[in-house]
């Protein structure tokens, strides 16, 4: 009898060691879930306990923590896989807001991030993206998310394929959505069908907005009346033929001088 509780005694506790073991060895658990800062300007912040606090190369940021970036404020963070993404300015996203799930890898909330999936040897590495209106799922792709309010998401593909589903009104076909399209999705509307940025001057305008920022962020590039500040933006001082009715941007230069008067008529004598 004596024999059986400690042989049932010892196989209890090298059970629960077993189980903590296997616990600690799980991405929750572990740096494997955090995300690292590799790249930051201006105002990067994470929220402790509903505090900022600042972020800087090498800092890192764990499950269910808020990333907050002010006017001027840029950063890219990396996990363990390889994978990144860039938070643009006046942008507030929770990293691994579901830690039972670490394939949810951002809750968008306001604003723009850029995200790039990386594949497992070439194999799918599925993700998701949320925002109030959208669930984005990847395999391994580039693409922006755009939230401007709670009232709709611009997503907008550059490399790979993305299926979108609508986070209030789901139905049983979720759009996809190649490189070079766009899909806007609406609240309170049903999935649209995706369209071509380059049939969408809206979508072209704002993916142009967020190359700026970041030049401008990243290389601290100034504003100015003309002239693009992304290289090949064109406009940056170009002169304009006679000087008048140049697009913005354009170099005026003097005006030709006036043609001479007419000779005045012969008069009779």
């Amino acid at each position: 009898m004596i024999l059986n509780r400690t042989f049932t005694a010892a196989w209890l506790v090298s059970t629960a060691m077993a189980c903590i073991c296997s616990a600690q060895s799980l991405p929750f658990f572990s740096s494997d879930a955090a995300a690292k800062v590799t790249v930051a300007s201006g105002q990067v912040s994470v929220l402790k306990d509903s505090t900022p606090w600042a972020l800087q190369v090498g800092s890192q940021v764990q499950v269910r923590q808020v990333i907050v970036t002010g006017s001027d404020g840029y950063a890219v963070f990396q996990v363990s896989d390889g994978s990144t993404f860039e938070v643009f300015p006046n942008s507030r996203v929770t990293f691994r807001a579901n830690p039972a799930n670490l394939k949810d890898i951002l809750d968008v909330w306001l604003g723009r991030v850029k995200v790039h999936i990386e594949k497992f040897g070439g194999q799918p590495n599925n993700n998701r993206v949320i925002t109030p209106t959208a669930v984005i799922s990847v395999r391994g792709t580039v693409f922006d998310v755009s939230v401007e309010d709670q009232e709709s998401t611009l997503v907008a593909v550059e490399e790979g394929l993305v299926e979108v589903q609508h986070a209030l009104l789901p139905t049983k076909t979720p759009k996809l959505v190649n490189p070079g399209e766009s899909l806007r999705v609406y609240r309170d509307q049903p999935l649209a069908q995706r369209s071509s940025p380059a049939k969408d001057a809206a979508v072209q305008q704002g993916l142009r907005a967020v190359l700026e920022a970041v030049y401008r962020v990243v290389y601290r590039a100034p504003s100015s009346g003309g002239g693009s500040p992304v290289p090949g933006g064109g406009g940056g001082g170009v002169p304009t033929p006679g000087g008048v009715g140049g697009a913005p941007g354009d170099v005026e230069t003097e005006p030709p001088p006036p043609p001479p008067p007419p000779p005045a008529p012969a008069q009779n004598q």
